[in-house]
This record gives structure tokens, sequence and C-alpha cells, in this order.
């Protein structure tokens, strides 16, 4: 890997920006979550898009990603990132603190992943789905805390 390479580079088409999406405060919440774990500044240069690029998985290939198996790391990198960035938003909004409750294990003899199985799967379309899922969850969490 060259210093400049992310981690977790996206391996699809290139994503179409957008600007609205990339603005939305649960967006900008993911993001900073991400440039925060930049600690060594290989990230700096990227763009938003970029480092978001991974969330975006096409139907395509979300349908050539094999069941079974041990999830990749990346998918793994993908969920933690968003449901901590969840709970962050959530924190921001509505002053309480809070924690994603996610642990990312095998279960069972087997070691199996039987309990999240499109765990290998997980990502978002476009920006604006990334954006939506994300605000929608954070939105009917707060509105939860506030009844």
């Amino acid at each position: 890997m060259r210093n400049n390479e992310m981690p977790h580079a996206p391996g699809g088409p290139a994503v179409n920006k957008d600007d609205e999406a990339l603005g939305s405060p649960f967006v900008k919440c993911l993001l900073r979550l991400i440039r925060t774990q930049d600690s060594f500044g290989l990230w700096e240069g990227h763009s938003d898009a970029e480092l978001l690029a991974e969330f975006i998985i096409t139907k395509q290939q979300q349908r050539a990603v094999p069941f079974g198996g041990d999830p990749d790391p990346d998918a793994l990198w993908r969920l933690d990132m968003f449901y901590t960035a969840v709970a962050l938003a959530i924190e921001e909004r509505s002053g309480v603190s809070t924690s994603p409750t996610i642990e990312m294990k095998p279960v069972g003899a087997s070691g199996g992943w039987a309990f999240c199985r499109d765990v290998h799967r997980f990502g978002f379309e476009t920006f604006r789905k990334l954006a939506e899922a994300g605000t929608k969850l954070v939105d009917d969490a707060t509105a939860a805390i506030e009844a």
C-alpha cells in the first residue's frame, strides 16, 4: 500500500458526487468520524466523496458477494463506522450520551455469521441513500428520546 492510499479503498466504479447528500448533518458526522481515524494524515488529500466511496455498493456488486465465510474486514468497518456515526449524531442532537451496541463476532461452534448473513453486503447504492438511512435512524432515535 502506498502512503496516500486508504486502507479501505473503494472497489467499485466511480460514484456520482451528490453535494446535497454529502452536506447532510449525518454524513458530515460520518466524515468527521472517518477523518479522526487518520492519525498519520494519509487521507488528507482525499475528498469527502472519496472517503465515503466504500459505502457505495451497487446492486450488481451486492449480488457478486458470496454468502458464507467470514465477512470481509471492509464490510465490518463500514458497518462499525455507520452505526458509530449514528450514535454520535444522536448524541450531538439530543445531548444524551450514546454508543453503538453492535459487536460483530462469529457465533456457535462453527463460528458462523448466520445471525447477520447480509453483513457481507452492507452498503448503500448512492450517497443520497446513505444520508437518508443514517438520518432516519437519528431522527427516529431523537424522537423517541424527546417523547
